[in-house]
């Protein structure tokens, strides 16, 4: 589970109702109409926006959210480092039982481009082309909350406007000018507080994940295309080195495992 997602929105909740509870009680903010504006509007209008099989993936997208899956760029250098020293031993055509056992089927990928002697560049459009659309598959899950968290308070302001024509249409009659008013104000909190609460800040950890692993694609395509050109180890360390920040190179020692042969998969 990803703590900081969950710790940031379990205390954004706690402080709205700490704030509430200190200036009056819980119940002056549930309303079920402005719920219904709210909440429907927003799913209808992204239903409207968005095909029905783009939708139902939607719960899929959020889990991503909350589930953290850290991917070491360190492991991922070293088994680069591996996966050349055994080239430089054995030959390219050695690789193809090491490119089995990897886990990752993006650098397996490549791997067995490069043992079925691909031309290098042929290699590299096609691995930058996967990741091209791996980056645009993304952005879709991306867009989609950040239409929500746009729409939100838009429909917001809808059940605002709703509120305030029933409040003045019964300005005669002070027992409905109360509701019309809560609906009015309720409705503009909700779609404020999903949208800057929920769908906006889980656009923006969806955006810092793909960023970090198109990097970690990009390191993984720099070191295959430098094992096919029969780079030195050593050189190939320093070169995908130069993709990380200089606080996380320290963490990535190749030694123990360019002589024992490990951490390929």
């Amino acid at each position: 589970m990803d703590l900081a997602t969950i710790i940031g929105i379990i205390s954004g909740i706690i402080l709205f109702m700490w704030a509430i509870f200190m200036g009056g009680t819980l119940m002056a903010f549930i309303d079920i109409p402005s719920a219904m504006i709210v909440f429907g509007g927003t799913i209808a209008a992204t239903l409207v926006n968005y095909p029905f099989s783009k939708f139902t993936s939607l719960m899929k997208i959020i889990r991503i959210v909350f589930t953290e899956k850290p991917i070491d760029a360190g492991d991922v250098i070293r088994t680069i480092i591996s996966l050349a020293e055994t080239a430089r031993r054995e030959g390219l055509l050695a690789l193809e039982d090491a490119a089995y056992q990897l886990k990752d089927d993006f650098m397996q990928k490549g791997i067995l481009l490069i043992v079925d002697g691909t031309d290098p560049e042929l290699v590299k459009n096609i691995m930058e082309t996967e990741l091209a659309f791996l980056e645009e598959r993304h952005s879709e899950g991306q867009g989609m909350l950040e239409t929500m968290g746009a729409l939100a308070p838009a429909f917001g302001l809808i059940g605002t406007i709703i509120g305030l024509i029933n409040m003045l249409k019964n300005l005669d009659n002070p027992d409905l000018i109360g509701p019309g008013m809560a609906v009015a104000l309720v409705t503009t909190f909700y779609g404020s507080l999903v949208a800057n609460l929920f769908f906006i800040p889980m656009a923006g950890k969806l955006k810092v994940r793909s960023r970090e692993e198109i990097l970690i694609k990009e390191v993984m395509i720099e070191g295959m295309l430098s094992i096919q050109a029969g780079e030195n180890p050593r050189i190939i360390e320093e070169k995908l080195k130069a993709f990380l920040a200089p606080a996380s190179r320290k963490y990535v020692n190749s030694n123990k495992d360019i002589e024992s042969g490990e951490d390929i998969a």
